[in-house]
């Protein structure tokens, strides 16, 4: 069941079904007991009339003596419980409760009796009588009464046990559903205290379910930028130094006189000059990004004349390393709109990469449209990437093991950094295919011109 609305509405139907089970279970049954028992009470009607008609008829047509006979037969004592007896002029003749006798039942508030009937004239009447209160009247009940008072309360005790069982059922069903929101909000507590990476169980497949899935990711996520960010903050700190270092060494020794001037040693210094600027620049290029302020001078241009430009600049330093660098891309890929330089910035960086880790073989640059997209792809049978790293190389100052490296060069490690976000801000994707032992394929993927 992946639906909270689905699991919330399959609550409510089975509290709600529940409920209505129960009231018509429980009143049912009391119903049908109440009606046994008016029925009872019905034929039981006829008895007291025919013994009180009896007693009447013996007693040469009078009620007296009827408490001495309803008192002292043993047979009728439940009778004398029960029963209230008024005359012909309704006036009690017998009340179990004393100071009623010689009263007018007008007085009290008498339910409807039993008829007591002799040669089809009315000579008394017997009522049900309930406990009295001389101050309140005489609040008398018939058996119809007394039936409907019966359905009343089971169905208020019916509707009262199925409340509760609702209640119970609604309080499981809401610990199961805030169960992993009570998680969440506890973990983005822990989050908010600096404890990055928390996680949470995913207890289900609804709405609760894909956004715990999504606080986990996130979480795992937020830890792993603030490592990376750890880390970006040591290796600036680290790749800032090393050329500092060096200029102010050659610096105070040309200062103090211990070094003396030469050619050598000055182009030793602009080296180290060149690659600190374009370290800042490097720096400076992704700050931009972030800021979504990076300028971008585009125009129109044939991918395959793009591919080309790149690989005449590194087609000498391929021969020099016996590495065939070639571009297999048809005449008929469709224009795209680009920053050149910027872009061409990207495929430098890529072919660099194939070609610091590439030791035999081949580097191909190729191309090819499909789906309103351009693919560009430098694709190179070097060593490959590990799986392990090819999550990271994207990130910022993320170095792939050094010990693979071909040249032993030093790199900053924002190159891939600034390739992805120069085609991203093209509105493109950059993606890596790697294997070990058989080659790396980048490719760049750009919507096509509408120009």
């Amino acid at each position: 069941m992946r639906s909270l609305a689905v699991r919330l509405t399959i609550a409510f139907l089975v509290v709600g079904v529940t409920g209505a089970l129960l009231v018509a279970l429980i009143s049912g049954q009391r119903t049908r007991s109440a009606f046994d028992r008016f029925v009872s009470q019905q034929s039981d009607n006829s008895v007291v009339g025919v013994l009180l008609l009896g007693f009447f008829e013996e007693n040469d047509y009078s009620w007296e003596g009827i408490e001495q006979w309803l008192t002292t037969e043993p047979s009728l004592n439940f009778l004398s419980r029960l029963i209230v007896l008024a005359d012909d002029e309704q006036k009690i003749v017998y009340s179990p409760s004393p100071g009623h006798n010689g009263r007018n039942t007008d007085a009290f508030d008498m339910g409807g009796g039993i008829p007591i009937v002799h040669d089809d004239e009315l000579v008394g009447t017997a009522y049900f009588e309930s406990s009295v209160n001389p101050e309140e009247g005489l609040p008398g009940f018939s058996p119809e009464s007394f039936f409907l008072y019966s359905v009343n309360q089971s169905t208020a005790w019916a509707a009262l046990i199925a409340a509760l069982l609702a209640l119970a059922l609604g309080i499981l069903l809401s610990r199961a559903l805030t169960r992993p929101l009570r998680e969440l909000t506890i973990a983005t507590e822990e989050m908010a205290a600096g404890h990055l990476g928390k996680q949470v169980d995913t207890h289900a497949q609804d709405e609760i379910g894909k956004l715990a899935t999504s606080f986990n990711k996130m979480s795992k996520d937020l830890a792993q930028s603030s490592r990376l960010r750890r880390q970006m903050t040591a290796d600036i700190a680290h790749d800032l130094r090393t050329p500092l270092t060096i200029l102010r060494g050659y610096t105070e020794g040309l200062s103090d006189g211990s070094i003396q001037g030469g050619q050598e040693l000055y182009s030793l210094l602009h080296q180290e000059v060149v690659h600190f600027q374009h370290l800042v620049e490097d720096l400076r290029t992704l700050s931009l990004s972030d800021a979504g302020e990076l300028t971008l001078n585009r125009r129109v241009i044939d991918p395959k004349a793009l591919l080309e430009r790149a690989g005449l600049a590194h087609v000498v330093s391929a021969r020099h390393r016996n590495i065939s660098l070639r571009v297999n891309a048809p005449d008929t890929l469709p224009s795209v709109s680009v920053d050149v330089e910027r872009m061409t910035q990207v495929l430098d960086n890529l072919i660099a990469n194939a070609l610091r880790f590439t030791s035999q073989g081949e580097i191909v640059l190729s191309g090819a449209s499909q789906n309103g997209e351009v693919s560009l792809q430098v694709t190179d049978s070097g060593l490959g990437i590990a799986p392990e790293e090819m999550e990271n190389i994207f990130a910022r100052f993320y170095k792939v093991d050094s010990s693979r490296h071909r040249d032993g060069q030093a790199q900053s490690g924002l190159g891939l950094a600034i390739a992805k976000a120069i085609v991203e801000a093209h509105d493109g994707m950059i993606l890596a295919e790697s294997a070990l032992g058989k080659g790396t394929r980048f490719t760049i993927r750009l919507p096509i011109s509408s120009n």
